[in-house]
């Protein structure tokens, strides 16, 4: 029982942290326009994501537009994109596996052991996406501190923490807790006891014949 609890939580965490990665992967706010210093507030907030920048007014309007060119983007946004991606992909099989495993679904036999192995396999693919997710939003945060305190970079052109990131770095904490958690219900052993005497054990038969007086 305990091991089955464990799994459904694993599982759980998991799931949300795939959808927290799915949704932050989404979204444009990945890093917004910053007003620390000595710039000047403007009614207009850009924001910049991995597929699109949006520019939102002070009246509530958005506009967004999809980056042109693969080519023209830099290093660290390409490498991010590749690694979200990689990290959803990974949490589609991860989820395919473990739900295989659990005890509570009748997919992949009755052989309790068999499949507490294949949920362990699951957990394994989360913590690899789960890993693929951290590097790549703790990359793209890396390269906005290094442009928010680069010296030669003008002011108007640095930029702070948006949602994004923070919803990013929360999905991939999640998935590597499930992961962890569904990596750690695999049972050791078979939990049957055979009632079977030991070998060279001396059975007493019982006694069919009856004394008569």
């Amino acid at each position: 029982m305990a091991n089955s609890g464990l799994q459904l939580l694993g599982f759980v965490l998991a799931l949300l942290g795939w959808i927290a990665l799915i949704a932050a992967t989404i979204m444009p706010q990945w890093k917004m326009s910053s007003y620390a210093g000595d710039q000047i507030i403007t009614a207009v907030a850009i924001y910049q994501g991995l597929w699109m920048s949006c520019a939102t007014q002070s009246t509530g309007q958005i506009q967004c537009k999809v980056y042109d060119s693969l080519l023209q983007l830099d290093a660290s946004l390409q490498a991010t994109r590749a690694l979200m991606v990689v990290s959803i992909i990974l949490g589609v099989f991860g989820l395919a596996i473990s739900t295989m495993g659990m005890k509570c679904t009748n997919c992949g036999g009755d052989d309790k052991v068999k499949k507490s192995r294949i949920a362990m396999t699951g957990g394994f693919v989360f913590l690899i996406g789960g890993l693929a997710a951290l590097i790549a939003c703790s990359w793209y945060g890396n390269q906005i501190i290094r442009d928010f305190y680069n010296p030669l970079l003008p002011i108007n052109t640095k930029y702070e923490f948006g949602a994004g990131v923070f919803l990013g770095w929360a999905g991939s904490f999640l998935a590597l807790i499930g992961g962890a958690l569904l990596a750690c219900s695999c049972s050791r052993k078979n939990n049957y006891q055979k009632g079977y005497p030991k070998s060279g054990a001396k059975t007493k038969a019982p006694s069919s014949a009856r004394d008569y007086v």
